[in-house]
């Protein structure tokens, strides 16, 4: 079992979900009857990486209500009413021994600001990075692989998705080059999320003071000092940005073909 952490982003609003995200967090909303964040954590997990850190920010006291009953939520149970200290779990869900830590990283904090004040919470060492609401079919452990052969600070995993999002140049070295902000037109490679960060990485491009996104400062300094490594991945990906995408996730995963599930 791995020992690195993952920081999952859990603290965003999700206002291209329309109301779906008024009552649930993006990452707590439904793919067949788990969470989105479930099968995210489940990916990681399939590879040994069972150490979470929630960052959490809007609704984020629907996390704790989850994970604080999770035993009861995904098992059949006895309880002697009147007796609410016997409970008796009729079953055993295969997630016993993931560490699930809830952690409040500021009601509209940004991304770069959350990941800051997870990884001053958690110690040091190296961190996984992830959001909370995509998934696919990522090797965590190549990734991994890759970002300690490269011996950067830094690794994002690259995909080639919709062009509306921000666009990444890689050069032969697998090093990012340049990183242009949700371009008009994109026919090139993407962040992903799956991402691995050295602690000198969070201490020397993550401020401890203001609020800013992932996406910018951090990962800008990053490419700018050359010392961000791409992990290209080939295979399926798909964020759950709009209630379409949740449709097109929740058909996959009913068709028992959903491509990210790679736990048995």
């Amino acid at each position: 079992m791995s020992k690195i952490p993952t920081i999952i982003l859990c603290g965003g609003r999700g206002t291209r979900m329309g109301p779906l995200s008024q009552t649930l967090p993006k990452p707590m909303l439904p793919i067949g009857d788990r969470p989105v964040l479930w099968h995210v954590m489940k990916i990681y997990g399939s590879y040994g990486f069972t150490d979470f850190v929630l960052a959490l920010g809007w609704l984020g006291e629907e996390f704790r209500k989850y994970f604080l009953n999770y035993e009861a939520l995904t098992n059949d149970f006895t309880i002697d009413l009147g007796k609410p200290d016997r409970v008796r779990y009729l079953g055993e869900h295969p997630e016993v021994g993931w560490s699930v830590t809830c952690l409040d990283t500021g009601r509209n904090s940004l991304t770069g600001t959350r990941v800051r004040r997870a990884a001053d919470a958690i110690g040091d060492g190296p961190v996984m990075v992830t959001y909370g609401d995509g998934v696919g079919n990522v090797d965590v452990d190549a990734l991994l692989r890759t970002h300690t052969e490269e011996g950067r600070l830094a690794t994002v995993t690259v995909v080639r998705p919709p062009g509306r999002f921000g666009e990444l140049e890689i050069d032969d070295a697998r090093r990012v080059r340049e990183l242009n902000e949700k371009p008009q037109t994109s026919a090139g490679t993407i962040n992903g999320g799956f991402m691995v960060f050295e602690r000198e990485a969070i201490e020397r491009y993550f401020p401890t003071e203001g609020d800013y996104m992932l996406e910018r400062e951090p990962l800008g300094g990053l490419v700018a000092d050359k010392q961000l490594t791409a992990y290209e991945h080939d295979g399926f990906w798909l964020p759950m940005d709009t209630p379409r995408e949740q449709e097109l996730l929740d058909t996959l995963w009913e068709s028992g073909e959903a491509p990210w599930k790679v736990w048995s």
